[in-house]
């Protein structure tokens, strides 16, 4: 399996920004928000090996893997901004 990170960095910036959203909306508990970016990343992996040519996997249940490590993978983004940025 031939895989690049560049194809699936879109995953997780679109999970970022719906983490994001979901944050903003004020009656989504803060609890839940890695479970919706790792359903929502998971969602994306289908449809993205359905519609992105350089897509590194063939079959459904590679794609809901690496949509939903690449959603949770957002999270981890946000909460290492955090921890840096109260570090400074």
């Amino acid at each position: 399996m031939d895989f690049g990170i560049a194809s699936v960095t879109g995953i997780t910036a679109l999970c970022y920004l719906t983490g994001m959203g979901c944050k903003v909306a004020k009656h989504v508990p803060d609890e839940v928000i890695p479970v919706v970016c790792g359903v929502a990343g998971a969602a994306l992996g289908v449809v993205g090996m359905y519609t992105m040519p350089g897509f590194p996997v063939h079959d459904v249940i590679n794609a809901l893997a690496v949509g939903a490590v690449s959603g949770l993978a957002a999270t981890g983004v946000n909460q290492a901004i955090r921890q840096i940025g109260s570090k400074v």
